[in-house]
């Protein structure tokens, strides 16, 4: 304040920066000169910075801004913020004087006070897990003796555990090629170590399910083939016309608990079942070898027919307390009389049977009956129908006829025309193999029971 401007700069004196003072004086112009190099001494040590200046008029003086240019400063500050982001430090080490050179960063990733100076590298195989200082050791030799570039990972013991790093390090050489500096930088590279060895116990967790899947999946589909075969062609039972198709889902792993039934009873008449366990894998397929041999058997002995579903929902509801119990299934159960061609039918929470009978196809009024295992305040009614000459009746699992998103009446209806079509067709004698086959890409298992009564000679 208040100094003459040859007082503080004299060097700047018949320069264009003192012509442009004289014109702001004298007409109150801002002056905004280009940048320049400026030498000035401090401490007896000549320094070059470069600036540029402004320049305004206040009264009878001028007001004058020094803008230095110099971006070393910042530049050490963005390479400091760039190691330390990047958890790394740089390095240089001169052969021929011993001197070493470590950033800031390196005494971090060392966890090394700077108090104890830069290690040489002879003095860093001793700080390594025993494992990977033959591998360091001979790439630091290859450095030093023939001045090959080392990018080397390697792991070292700290006070907060062990730390995989890495070195990237060249030589410089003299006019002999003689290595005389190395420069490089240690990286730290736990972090991103950890996360791959999490992946990779990820990865390895993943293939040992899918391998544990696989091979539950083989067992269920053995047990299933075992407890349900599948006939090759229809058969006949009490004077019917029986057609079996099943189809297993083509996505997944896992086997279904889809299931059927068709026997013939003490009595002559014969029984018709078809089932939908909840769930897939082992622990559905043996509940449908559950819930199939109790039918059976309970049937067989002549229970009524809202009986056996009724001890079946109070089995699934007893089992709920052990681990792989807890079940719940849907299904539909018939039971025909040869005599009189009565169809003496249950259902619990199952979609209803198909009947087509001349050029017309509807779906039966169902009885009350709520799935197993939901609820023990529930009660299964029965309903009868007489079938007749010519008559069809499908008993079938959700899997033929649902769709993901679509309404499961729009299924119903294709299905009813589905079936009248292959009829008019005149294929109606593997119907429910037929109808199995065109579905293609099922998400679901698909079980069909077809049903024919033949007409009369």
């Amino acid at each position: 304040m208040g100094r003459r401007i040859l007082e503080t700069y004299p060097t700047i004196a018949g320069t264009s920066l003192w012509d442009g003072y004289l014109e702001t004086l004298a007409t109150g112009t801002r002056y905004e000169g280009e940048p320049f190099t400026y030498e000035e001494v401090i401490a007896g040590v000549p320094q070059r910075s470069v600036y540029s200046v402004r320049a305004s008029r206040l009264g009878d003086r001028l007001v004058v801004s020094w803008i230095r240019h110099d971006t070393s400063e910042r530049e050490a500050r963005r390479l400091a913020d760039m190691q330390r982001l990047g958890n790394l430090g740089w390095a240089g080490w001169n052969l021929a004087t011993g001197t070493i050179t470590w950033s800031d960063q390196v005494y971090e990733i060392f966890d090394r006070d700077p108090r104890d100076g830069p290690m040489t590298l002879e003095e860093l195989p001793g700080h390594l897990l025993p494992d990977d200082v033959p591998r360091l050791g001979s790439a630091v030799e290859r450095l030093l003796s023939e001045g090959e570039a080392v990018d080397q990972p390697f792991r070292i013991v700290t006070e907060h555990g062990v730390r995989h790093l890495r070195i990237v390090a060249e030589t410089q050489t003299d006019a002999d090629g003689t290595p005389v500096e190395v420069h490089g930088f240690f990286q730290d590279l736990s972090a991103q170590r950890g996360a791959e060895l999490a992946l990779l116990e990820s990865e390895r967790a993943v293939l040992l399910q899918r391998g544990m899947l696989q091979a539950e999946r083989a067992l269920a589909a053995r047990l299933q083939e075992t407890l349900l075969p599948i006939p090759e062609q229809s058969l006949e039972l009490a004077g019917l016309c029986i057609d079996v198709a099943y189809v297993p889902a083509d996505r997944g792993v896992n086997v279904s608990g889809d299931w059927y039934s068709a026997i013939e009873l003490p009595d002559g008449s014969a029984l018709f079942v078809v089932g939908d366990v909840a769930g897939h894998g082992l622990a559905a397929v043996g509940t449908m070898a559950q819930l199939r041999f109790t039918t059976k058997g309970m049937t067989i002995t002549g229970s009524p027919l809202p009986d056996v579903l009724r001890r079946l929902n109070s089995l699934l509801l007893h089992t709920a307390s052990d681990p792989s119990g807890g079940a719940s299934a849907t299904m539909v159960m018939a039971r025909y009389q040869p005599w009189d061609r009565r169809l003496i039918w249950v259902r619990a929470g199952h979609l209803p049977p198909l009947l087509v009978r001349g050029d017309r196809a509807s779906f039966l009024e169902q009885p009350p009956g709520t799935l197993l295992g939901a609820t023990f305040d529930t009660s299964y009614g029965q309903a009868v129908i007489d079938l007749m000459p010519g008559d069809h009746l499908l008993l079938y699992t959700d899997g033929l006829v649902e769709e993901p998103g679509e309404d499961l009446g729009v299924g119903l209806d294709r299905l009813a025309a589905t079936t009248l079509r292959l009829l008019r067709e005149g294929r109606g004698e593997a119907l429910a193999r037929t109808l199995a086959a065109l579905c293609p890409g099922n998400r679901d298992d698909i079980c069909v029971l077809g049903i024919h009564v033949p007409d009369d000679p």
